[in-house]
């Protein structure tokens, strides 16, 4: 689903051309307020309607997705630095008890 996501996505942000400043959000606005992201709000809602379709836990949130990005990155013995910077962290100290494996 989010491949498909993201190829609609690239249709109309290649379709508004230099009137869109693509600042990289996977979730972005086009209609009133193009470059910002949406609402977080909109994001969680069209989450738990997607999850109860689905009949997947509906106790998933948009943050538990940052959680398993974050868990699959350490698992694949990605460097800590790298995982800081994806998740737009600036501060390089490892947090106490954050162990990879």
């Amino acid at each position: 689903m989010l491949e498909k996501y993201k190829e609609e996505q690239e249709e109309i942000i290649s379709h508004l051309g230099d009137s869109y400043y693509n600042n990289g959000f996977i979730f972005s606005n086009f209609n009133r307020h193009p470059v910002y992201p949406v609402l977080m709000k909109f994001v969680r809602n069209r989450m738990a309607r997607l999850l109860k379709f689905s009949d997947l836990n509906s106790q998933f949130t948009p943050h538990s997705l940052r959680h398993t990005h974050t868990s699959l990155l350490a698992q694949a013995e990605v460097e800590f630095d790298e995982i800081m910077d994806r998740l737009g962290h600036q501060d390089d100290q490892q947090p106490e008890g954050f162990i990879f494996m």
